[in-house]
């Protein structure tokens, strides 16, 4: 397929990669060239504007920062409807609140398009090997449409129900997430680490009954971080994560529920924001958290002995 992508931050660029593996000739738009470098250097054709993108594509595939980036690609004046949509298979894969794609819903079924959220769970290396887990939602028919593109990149892709389903799905997977590294740094901070080794403490963790598959699957960025060595490339950071737990509160709020392990780790994750630290990935909050209050004990020390 002729496929456009709009966006290339690390997950839109891991898309568009996969998709030039799997054969399918790609285009990829961004506000900076620069930013597309990538992709770019992997086989895609770059394109100046989104009516470009548009016209030169048959599905066009969005995966962008927040609610109002998706708004602002798809409505604004020189956004994806400034190009000819009519008969076009558009997917927006951005995390963003349930309720954010209704306008644009409406816009695309008065150009004749098909529109459907498929927000997608997993990292950059599962995005470059086909194995993202999809949450659709939206139109059954758009959704047969953009299944066997979608199975190019993902696993697994379930169709969760109408639009802003797939949207609240993935609220729920990045909850989970959110709050297992906050977790997982409270846990450790329990532990010696100098006397049990971190891997070995993250190896016990992960064979014990709590058995997170991720907490195998990064073992080594995690145990990097919490030695003193580098964790990688953020891929889920904390303003990332902070971003979604605000969009998580407000969802519940709207439905009259509360979160409250979702709202104290959203705390800790500003506190850190506000500390610099809101390009720390997940993987290496752990070890950022340890620190912090490993910096609290010495504090409350210094002030007893002075």
């Amino acid at each position: 397929m002729q496929i456009g992508i709009a966006g290339t931050g690390r997950m839109g660029t891991a898309i568009a990669q996969r998709l030039l593996e799997r054969d399918h000739q790609v285009r990829v738009w961004n506000r900076t060239i620069e930013r597309a470098g990538d992709a770019r250097a992997a086989g895609a054709k770059w394109t100046r504007t989104l009516g470009e993108l548009v016209g030169t594509s048959e599905a066009i595939i969005s995966s962008l920062l927040d609610n109002a980036a998706v708004e602002r690609i798809y409505l604004g004046a020189n956004g994806l409807l400034s190009g000819q949509a009519d008969g076009r298979l558009f997917i927006d894969m951005s995390t963003v609140s349930p309720g954010a794609h209704n306008r644009i819903a409406a816009a695309m079924a008065s150009h004749h398009a098909d529109f459907f959220e498929c927000p997608v769970s997993g990292s950059i290396p599962t995005a470059r090997s086909g194995t993202l887990v999809g949450f659709a939602g939206g139109e059954a028919s758009a959704f047969s449409r953009a299944l066997p593109l979608l199975m190019d990149v993902c696993r697994r892709v379930e169709h969760v129900g109408p639009l802003g389903a797939g949207a609240q799905m993935k609220l729920a997977a990045n909850l989970l997430l959110a709050v297992f590294w906050q977790t997982l740094g409270e846990s450790l901070s329990l532990v010696d680490i100098s006397t049990a080794g971190a891997a070995g403490a993250i190896d016990l963790l992960a064979d014990s009954n709590i058995s997170a598959g991720i907490l195998r699957a990064r073992a080594p960025q995690i145990v990097a971080a919490l030695t003193g060595g580098t964790s990688g490339a953020a891929a889920f950071d904390v303003d990332t994560m902070r971003k979604d737990l605000r969009y998580m509160a407000e969802e519940a709020a709207a439905h009259g529920k509360s979160l409250p392990l979702a709202s104290r780790t959203l705390e800790c994750f500003d506190r850190a924001s506000r500390e610099g630290n809101g390009g720390v990935d997940g993987v290496a909050y752990p070890a950022y958290w340890i620190a912090q209050q490993e910096a609290v004990v010495s504090t409350k020390a210094a002030a007893l002995s002075a």
